[in-house]
């Protein structure tokens, strides 16, 4: 799976027709690492084949498996928290540097899936912890240098990253 993950480049419609492909092929397993649409993909695409699934969101609530205690059906996997971990990182930002209110939240739009999420948790954690947030969007170098600038234009007090999981598919080696 992960050498068809280095093919996608973010495309991800195309996933539909490449978990079909890899059911007609009749893989043993569909992996699907550290991202939820190409479990939602898989499970769309199969209900024999087994799917083990790595997503940053609770898979229960994304529609993987019907409960955590009883996965039930073909897909099982890990959980990695990113939307509770994501509240703790910007809690210890917090932490490192209290005096810092407004925050600069820099996400890669072309990772829709994991920008999505972090759209939706750090504003609420954000408010929580009496932080004002702003987005900053880059997906290239060109834009990220972009964003540093409005970074200090903008006079933003701390920096948070969000998570990227999406570039670390370029770096795996094919099989």
């Amino acid at each position: 799976m992960t050498a068809t993950m280095k093919r996608l480049e973010g495309q991800y419609d195309r996933l539909p027709s490449l978990m079909a492909d890899l059911v007609r092929r009749r893989v043993a397993v569909i992996a699907t690492p550290g991202a939820t649409v190409p479990a939602l993909a898989a499970k769309a695409a199969t209900a024999t084949i087994p799917i083990v699934f790595g997503v940053g969101e609770d898979p229960v609530r994304q529609g993987l498996v019907a409960s955590l205690a009883r996965p039930g059906g073909n897909a099982t996997g890990i959980n990695i928290l990113l939307v509770e971990v994501g509240a703790k990182r910007l809690g210890l930002l917090h932490d490192l540097v209290p005096k810092a209110f407004r925050i600069a939240v820099l996400v890669n739009p072309a990772n829709a899936p994991i920008t999505e999420a972090t759209l939706r948790y750090i504003p609420e954690a954000a408010r929580a912890l009496g932080l004002q947030i702003e987005v900053l969007n880059a997906s290239t170098s060109r834009e990220i240098e972009a964003a540093f600038a409005t970074l200090v234009r903008d006079r933003a007090d701390a920096l948070f990253v969000a998570t990227d999981v999406r570039r670390s598919y370029g770096r795996l080696p094919s099989s």
